[in-house]
């Protein structure tokens, strides 16, 4: 359920802005993810799994409204988080100031409000889908379960590694305005708002694949 930061958009744009790194070795998703755990977290995840059973025998009925409900809210919560990323950035002046060059400064605030609006809007959504997923079945129940210990198990880890983006768009700011003069700031615009969308697809993946399992459920048993 969580995100798969290697495969993301976010990281194929960000590693972009690079100089080639050497190759790692590989390492399979159970080393990659015993990394991101620790002993106390081991322990919670396998007294969750024992507890699977229990969960797995408690009946609910389906409902296949929950999972039109659940996707449109899904949508709906990526097209306003879409637009506030995508609309056009205020122009200097529009708070009273005559700064009409600030530096990153603005970007890293805009960047700062943008990160703040996902989190609070998918910590909500996400909220939302696993209490429909815990009254839909009792597999979807034992999903549910899951999702709401790993994240907060793993959630501090990935907050850390998002909050590293606003230093990438610095750093990309600074190579933009240096190699493209006076044409660098439509250039930014777009890498910094393709940059925003990347990490909103990275934080939706567990909500979207909590949704696609609930309207899988409802395909199997209408």
């Amino acid at each position: 359920m969580r995100s798969n930061f290697n495969r993301s958009a976010l990281v194929r744009q960000l590693s972009g802005w690079l100089p080639a790194p050497v190759e790692a070795p590989r390492q399979d998703l159970a080393e990659r993810l015993g990394q991101w755990l620790n002993v106390a977290d081991a322990i919670e995840l396998s007294s969750v799994h024992q507890a699977m059973p229990a969960v797995a025998r408690v009946r609910r009925p389906g409902v296949p409204a929950a999972a039109r409900a659940a996707q449109a809210e899904l949508q709906r919560v990526r097209a306003t988080l879409s637009q506030a990323i995508t609309s056009p950035p205020r122009e200097p002046g529009d708070e009273g100031t005559d700064d009409t060059d600030a530096g990153f400064a603005p970007h890293h605030q805009r960047c700062l409000e943008q990160q703040r609006r996902m989190d609070m809007s998918i910590e909500a959504l996400r909220g939302h889908v696993r209490k429909t997923l815990s009254l839909t079945s009792a597999r979807l129940a034992q999903l549910a379960a899951l999702d709401a210990v790993l994240e907060p198990m793993l959630g501090g880890r990935e907050q850390r590694l998002l909050a590293t983006v606003p230093g990438f768009l610095k750093a990309r700011f600074a190579q933009l305005r240096q190699s493209h003069p006076g044409g660098w700031q439509p250039l930014f615009e777009h890498e910094l708002q393709h940059t925003l969308l990347a990490e909103l697809d990275l934080r939706l993946q567990p909500v979207v694949g909590m949704v696609e399992a609930l309207s899988q459920e409802v395909k199997q048993h209408p």
